[in-house]
């Protein structure tokens, strides 16, 4: 069997401020950017891995969510713990500067975590939380 990551997904609100964040402050490209308004689809990803990428798409599109469920994912949203995603740095410490110079929420500096990796922590305009660890 062959099979690789493609894409994941991660919902936004405001899809010009996670333009700004993915491309500006982690570097990414923008390789796709769909529909209108608040309702745009983005696809970003890493420069270095053309194959692999984030779909940065608006919370609750399908039609089939109901606004039950749409309530819910915009309450997780807001407290950061509806969607995240892990990176990962040769340079965590220049990476870390990097994106903390963009304005960027942090939520844990780069530590040496007790279960054997250093990493670091921040959310994205969404409330999304975005993990990056030290290549060993």
């Amino acid at each position: 069997m062959d099979i690789t990551i493609h894409t994941t997904v991660l919902p936004h609100e405001d899809p010009d401020a996670s333009v700004a964040f993915y491309r500006d402050v982690l570097g990414f490209e923008v390789r796709s950017d769909v529909g209108q308004g608040r309702m745009r689809w983005i696809t970003v990803g890493p420069a270095g891995q053309p194959d692999v990428s984030i779909l940065l798409a608006p919370p609750g599109a399908d039609p089939g969510v109901t606004e039950e469920e749409r309530r819910t994912v915009a309450e997780m949203m807001a407290k950061g713990t509806y969607g995240w995603i892990l990176l990962a740095t040769r340079d965590l410490d220049g990476t870390f500067a990097q994106v903390q110079a963009g304005d960027t929420e942090v939520v844990q500096e780069p530590t040496d975590q007790p279960y054997g990796i250093r990493d670091c922590a921040v959310r994205d305009p969404a409330g999304n939380l975005v993990r990056i660890q030290q290549l060993r």
